[in-house]
């Protein structure tokens, strides 16, 4: 029997459904994402999947690369258990084929609409659902509990702005979440707030963020020795997933450092793929030289600015450099990982939108290893001084490393609670 909030789920839905599909729309040509094609997210012509498997829901890259480090621990734990990894963005279903096609079926997630959400089941017959950090669709939810199939929530975090959102409806909330199994969340304040909107406390476990089990990747990038040589005795500085209008202010604070790109070397990598070509024009309108990863063979001189258009490359990028700033942070997107640079002892600079990540900012700023900056001048003023003075950014640096390193652990916690449930 369909419960009421279903049914009220579905006819809101319904109703909204066109207006819905061209908001999110707007959005993501405003915000430049994109998702897969509707034909695959309406789950048809699904490969054959060997039942009883595991079926782990993400939404962008961020939340594959931890299905990724979970699947490889679970592999390890159970080999001959079939996983299923689905993704709701363009970006992050390629790079889940991109690392994990050999080994698990890759497929885009289905609308949250009765029919793919049936046939997605239907085709995977999951034994568990894992759903990555805050990824709570009432269809997806119903259709377990229909099935008998548990349900975990994993590396699970809810922001202060989400929070307030669903609190307004947690009467109806509570009973859409009764199917959840266990929540695994990031923290103590995670842990609250699941648990006020209705999880029993009883189903719930801290154990940490996965995200500071990033390992350092010391396979060679295809294009390092030529950087280098590029690089002199510049300063490299990645700017990475960086959003709409950021560009111009790193440009502007390059810029804006005592003899400029002369002593940097600015590694730029935009955080979606849709706005590689535009961000080339902006660089190109601000005077400086450009090369791009993907023009590599046609290099002439050595550039001002390496227009990083690839994906996977990033996280690798940040051991090339000698400070970062991570973007979504002057917009107002609620900021990207600073860990990924922090791995690698390499300082962080931020707008002061980080949300996204709020506990582990607070921590990196209690340290020193992160930094706040408001505009393109503030965050002149911090590149400038670590390009003057290098045994700053090492120390800014190490600190960061090492609130990566003390923070270890939660994936192999997290692996250990799905194998038992």
């Amino acid at each position: 029997m369909v419960r009421p909030e279903l049914w009220l789920y579905r006819a809101v839905l319904w109703l909204l459904l066109p207006l819905v599909g061209a908001v999110l729309h707007f959005r993501d040509r405003l915000h430049s994402k994109s998702r897969p094609c509707l034909s695959e997210r309406l789950a048809r012509n699904l490969p054959e999947i060997e039942p009883g498997g595991i079926w782990i829901q993400a939404v962008s890259v961020g939340e594959v690369e931890i299905a990724r480090r979970l699947t490889v621990d679970l592999l390890q734990r159970e080999p001959n258990r079939a996983i299923t990894v689905t993704a709701t963005t363009a970006t992050g279903l390629a790079l889940a084929r991109r690392t994990l096609d050999n080994t698990v079926t890759v497929l885009p997630c289905p609308l949250d609409l009765a029919r793919p959400v049936r046939r997605m089941f239907d085709a995977i017959e999951p034994s568990l659902l894992v759903l990555v950090e805050t990824e709570l669709w009432p269809e997806m939810l119903a259709h377990a509990a229909d099935r008998n199939v548990p349900v975990a929530v994993v590396n699970a975090r809810l922001s202060e702005t989400s929070f307030g959102r669903y609190r307004r409806v947690r009467g109806i909330l509570r009973r859409i979440l009764a199917p959840i199994s266990l929540v695994l969340a990031r923290s103590n304040a995670d842990c609250e707030r699941f648990a006020d909107l209705g999880v029993s406390r009883s189903r719930i476990q801290v154990v940490g963020n996965i995200k500071y089990d990033l390992e350092v990747n010391t396979e060679p990038l295809a294009w390092a020795d030529q950087l280098n040589e590029w690089a002199s005795q510049r300063t490299v500085i990645v700017a990475g997933s960086t959003m709409e209008g950021e560009e111009d202010s790193v440009l502007d604070a390059i810029l804006k450092i005592p003899d400029g790109c002369r002593k940097v070397l600015l590694i730029l990598a935009p955080r979606h793929p849709e706005r590689f070509d535009a961000v080339a024009e902006r660089v190109r309108a601000s005077g400086c030289s450009l090369v791009r990863r993907s023009l590599l063979d046609v290099v002439n001189a050595p550039p001002d600015v390496f227009l990083l258009d690839t994906i996977g490359e990033l996280g690798r990028a940040y051991g090339l450099a000698q400070a970062a700033f991570i973007g979504g942070s002057l917009a107002l997107t609620g900021g990207h990982n600073p860990l990924e640079p922090a791995v690698w002892g390499v300082p962080v600079a931020t707008g002061p939108n980080v949300h996204n990540f709020r506990e582990v900012y607070d921590e990196m700023f209690a340290e020193g290893g992160a930094v706040v900056v408001d505009d393109a001048n503030a965050l002149a003023d911090v590149l400038t001084k670590w390009v003057e003075q290098p045994s700053l950014a090492e120390r800014a640096g190490e600190a960061g490393r090492q609130v990566v390193l003390r923070n270890r652990g939660a994936t192999a916690k997290t692996v250990e609670a799905l194998v038992r449930l």
